[in-house]
């Protein structure tokens, strides 16, 4: 499995955000996206995942255009907003999503991951009685029994306290492990402690 792009070129409005740009991520590989607000670093990962075309280049997930089935089949996509309903509990939410994405997962598993991520006892209250990070945390539960090979997570460890961020680093590194691949942007550099970890400053 690899991801590559060829050659890419951002222009949005009257403003080229970056050109020429290009990469290649194999199996247990984390790309950092770095650089300013304003840099382009949303609009790759929007490009990575075929939300926003590129003005110029190509993107390839195991030499095919990811404008294939079978990449959005291997692929999950965490965005820097939780997308979640607040009149939903967290176990509906994780539920819901999972239908979304067209993945099983029993109410077992469910509980597991909220509990894995700190919400136990918390599952069936409203959403809109969180807290941000905890919110946060609902979120992020989708990845606990998440196999899809591809992950692309746009600032994951916003609104998470240190024993969170060292969880999440803990299950990004054991997808690594299991071959996979990331692709991250960030505003704090995490140590992740398996796998191999390569940086990409924008701007």
């Amino acid at each position: 499995m690899t991801l590559e792009a060829d050659n890419l070129e951002c222009v949005r409005g009257e403003r080229r955000l970056f050109a020429g740009l290009s990469f290649r991520l194999d199996p247990g590989e984390l790309l950092y996206l770095q650089g300013r607000n304003g840099a382009g670093k949303t609009s790759l990962l929007r490009m990575l995942i075929g939300l926003l075309p590129p003005e110029s280049g190509e993107i390839r997930w195991q030499d095919r255009s990811i404008k294939s089935d079978d990449f959005r089949a291997d692929l999950c996509y965490l965005g820097h907003l939780n997308a979640i309903k607040e009149e939903l509990t967290p176990l509906e939410s994780l539920l819901a999503a999972a239908r979304l994405a067209d993945e099983e997962l029993s109410e077992d598993d469910a509980i597991d991951a909220l509990e894995q991520v700190g919400l136990a006892g918390r599952e069936d209250l409203a959403c809109k009685y969180l807290s941000q990070g905890q919110k946060r945390r609902v979120a992020l539960a989708r990845l606990v029994k998440e196999r899809r090979p591809l992950w692309v997570l746009d600032e994951p460890f916003v609104a998470l306290d240190v024993a969170a961020v060292d969880w999440l680093a803990g299950l990004i590194s054991e997808h690594l492990q299991r071959g996979g691949l990331a692709v991250m942007t960030t505003h704090q550099l995490v140590d992740i402690p398996a796998g191999t970890v390569r940086e990409l400053r924008l701007g």
